[in-house]
């Protein structure tokens, strides 16, 4: 009798996403979600995939196009998306004392951790109510800084959809008219910062307090006062991040003053900016309106995304800062690539450059794709400017961001289904990738000959 084959963990992550989307899909489709107009099909697939990527792109005004049952919709979406389908079905497991299959942890080990040794049962427990308590706290905090603004349920709305990197508001001008509201603006780049640092660094911050205490109290060292290695690379790559990118937008927008504005409103929307460009999709300036070296520059933090095993898309901030190290070991001359103090070893090496390439070809692909699908034939002199929009939306769409110049609601059915598919494969993709490169991994018992190739 012939066995039946069982899915792979990477099988099972992408089917149980394309399934929250077909749901999702069938959901917004009904009545009772919309205000009154038709949603066609295609709108109603790209809406559920960018809902459930966390992703933010929208062919529709989601606050006055959708109900408060069609908003719901969403939220649901954007919460099982942010915090993973595999993630809430071995809860569900856990919290019914039902087994858990082996192939059931290594898929929320391959989408959360990247870590064979820990606790799933804790781990996953820790996961969902601290994102459930840092989401509470933000929509309590949202609704006593502007009750007007922020109503109950639209505190609640954009608390999740900020921690999950989401970007969906319920506003037409996404958060324009409080730009200068620093108590709002901080209350948001602390959910989308949260929601991007990566669970594990977050489980990790969440007792740190607790043994920094105990040491300074007996003397003695504790070994969780001090954060791992990998909590303190994510920290200090994101925060470099944020700030180098707050600076190139501050001087691109406003060095010469051309916005008219007080210079601490100018800062403020400087350092939002650059914290929501790297995954979240929230806006305080018009994106359309942006000089192109800024458009440059929130590409390049598009491009990057948030850290591993976190609600954000990107190639990550790891693989940028192996990258960057990479790049130092052989402009100095180095055989290692250190990063703080440790080198990093050849397999980490090897999937932070072959992850690179492959979004760089798969950005390459899906702007070539549009460039067919929105531009056919036409002359560059008659689409001067579109290349760079198309790109931006390529790039918005594969690191699941969901900042647009102006072209999401104008592409063409064949464009928006370029566009689902590049939020589908950038949320899914770097994780099955780099699965199926380990997966697929073998160590030869020969070595070929080598030879020198002339480069440069």
């Amino acid at each position: 009798m012939a066995t039946r084959r069982r899915l792979s963990p990477n099988e099972l992550i992408i089917l149980g996403f394309a399934l929250i989307i077909l749901c999702g899909t069938v959901l917004l489709r009904l009545d009772v979600c919309r205000t009154g107009a038709e949603l066609s099909w295609l709108d109603a697939l790209f809406t559920a995939t960018s809902a459930t990527c966390v992703t933010g792109l929208a062919v529709v005004d989601t606050g006055t196009f959708f109900s408060p049952v069609g908003q719901g919709v969403l939220l649901g979406l954007i919460q099982v998306g942010g915090l993973g389908v595999m993630t809430y079905t071995s809860l569900v497991f856990l919290l019914w004392r039902k087994r858990i299959s082996l192939s059931d942890r290594t898929a929320v080990r391959q989408s959360l951790l990247q870590d064979p040794s820990f606790r799933l049962g804790a781990f996953l427990r820790r996961v969902v109510f601290g994102a459930l308590a840092i989401e509470a706290v933000g929509a309590a905090l949202l609704w006593l800084l502007d009750p007007a603004g922020f109503a109950p349920w639209s505190a609640l709305f954009h608390s999740v959809s900020a921690f999950c990197n989401a970007g969906f508001g319920l506003y037409a001008d996404s958060l324009v008219q409080w730009r200068a509201d620093a108590g709002v603006n901080l209350v948001f780049m602390a959910l989308i910062v949260l929601g991007g640092l990566g669970f594990a660094v977050l489980i990790e911050l969440g007792g740190w307090p607790r043994a920094a205490w105990r040491r300074l109290r007996s003397g003695r060292a504790d070994p969780g006062a001090r954060l791992s290695w990998h909590a303190r690379v994510v920290l200090s790559t994101s925060l470099w991040l944020v700030l180098g990118g707050a600076a190139a937008l501050f001087l691109a927008e406003f060095a010469l003053g051309r916005d008219g504005v007080p210079l601490s409103s100018e800062l403020l929307s400087a350092l939002f900016q650059s914290v929501t460009s790297r995954t979240a999709g929230f806006n305080t300036l018009d994106i359309g309106g942006l000089t192109n070296i800024s458009l440059l520059v929130i590409i390049a933090l598009m491009f990057i995304g948030g850290s591993p095993g976190s609600c954000a898309g990107g190639v990550k901030t790891t693989t940028f800062r192996a990258l960057l190290g990479f790049s130092l070991a052989r402009i100095m001359g180095r055989r290692q690539a250190v990063v703080r103090r440790f080198a990093l070893d050849e397999g980490s090496l090897n999937d932070a450059l072959t992850l690179i390439l492959y979004g760089i070809v798969i950005v390459g692909a899906g702007t070539l794709a549009l460039c067919i699908t929105e531009l056919g034939p036409q002359p560059h002199a008659q689409t001067r400017g579109m290349f760079l929009e198309l790109l931006f939306e390529c790039v918005s769409a594969f690191g699941t961001v969901g900042l647009s110049a102006g072209v999401t609601g104008e592409l063409s059915p064949w464009g928006r289904l370029v566009v689902t598919l590049l939020m589908f494969v950038g949320r899914l993709g770097p994780i099955v990738f780099i699965g199926v490169l380990h997966d697929m991994r073998r160590q030869e018992k020969f070595t070929w000959p080598e030879k020198r190739l002339p480069i440069g």
